[in-house]
């Protein structure tokens, strides 16, 4: 049940992940509760993120020195687990999602990863929650994994609250290849962004073949 990329075959994605940073005992034992979550059908396989796009983006956070980040669609807390784990200690996080159930599996790994201090989460729809925020160039880094036909708005509202140079990561800009022949309005939505974005003078703009899709945009 751990999720691996459409682009990779079994052996290839065994392979990547022997060959970068390997989940820690806490991380482990998320991906792991997790899956057994998904085979019982209490929560979907598909909203976990890889564990190599998860080393991926705790290494960009301590790389590009992020103080302040947000995330959009948190689930059960593992790609919050690697985000705050690539702050430094007064850095913070704040996760917006609406399923009290999931997140407080989040809230359990985040406090045994001694890291719940960094984390705030706040619970509600996510687009108000944060067209609420101030729009002050605030967050360094921002990670959206929420409903795909929200990401237009929620690219919108993340450009004004971003500091100079901030980058936002979008998850599943492949949808599993259907970009190239689109099955439903999610993957219509993701289309379109992805030629909106690479178009926008706004965004330096790369849709990276990691795990399902992977774009990330810097605020020029």
């Amino acid at each position: 049940m751990t999720p691996r990329s459409f682009l990779l075959t079994q052996e290839l994605s065994d392979y990547v992940r022997a060959n970068s940073e390997l989940p820690d005992d806490v991380a482990a034992d998320l991906l792991a509760e997790t899956a057994a979550m998904a085979e019982r059908g209490e929560a979907p396989a598909t909203f976990q993120i890889a564990p190599e796009q998860g080393a991926f983006m705790q290494l960009l956070t301590r790389a590009l020195r992020v103080r302040t980040a947000i995330e959009i669609g948190t689930f059960t807390g593992f790609s919050a687990l690697c985000i705050a784990r690539g702050l430094p200690d007064d850095g913070s996080l704040l996760c917006l999602d609406r399923n009290p159930d999931w997140t407080a599996v989040a809230r359990r790994y985040w406090d045994r990863a001694g890291l719940g201090s960094r984390i705030e989460l706040r619970l509600g729809d996510a687009l108000p929650s944060l067209q609420g925020l101030p729009a002050n160039e605030t967050f360094d880094l921002a990670f959206v994994d929420a409903d795909k036909t929200g990401y237009p708005a929620y690219v919108e509202e993340l450009y004004p609250r971003l500091t100079p140079n901030g980058v936002v990561l979008l998850d599943n800009t492949l949808r599993g290849g259907r970009v190239l022949d689109p099955q439903s309005d999610d993957d219509r939505a993701v289309v379109g962004l992805n030629a909106a974005l690479a178009a926008d003078e706004r965004w330096e703009t790369v849709l990276l073949p990691l795990a399902d899709g992977l774009t990330m945009l810097r605020k020029r």
